[in-house]
């Protein structure tokens, strides 16, 4: 199932359109459940080294979601 809507709002502070970025994830992420699974790769277990003191300021490169590896795609 796709996503019914992807709000973007970047607070005046974007060198483009809401209405753009919006297009540009649309194109370059897949959204869907599936899709987000493969993408962040959320089927390992590593989410107990995150239960205690949380996932801000690790460096570890398996806390997926904090990479921007795909931040090329959206210049």
């Amino acid at each position: 199932a796709e996503p019914t809507s992807i709000s973007v709002e970047t607070f005046g502070t974007g060198k483009i359109s809401n209405e753009a970025i919006e297009v540009l994830v649309r194109e370059h992420f897949d959204l869907r459940p599936k899709g987000l699974i493969a993408m962040l790769d959320l089927k390992r277990p590593i989410y107990q080294k995150t239960a205690s003191y949380g996932h801000f300021g690790r460096t570890e490169d398996d806390i997926t979601w904090e990479k921007t590896d795909r931040v090329h795609l959206l210049k």
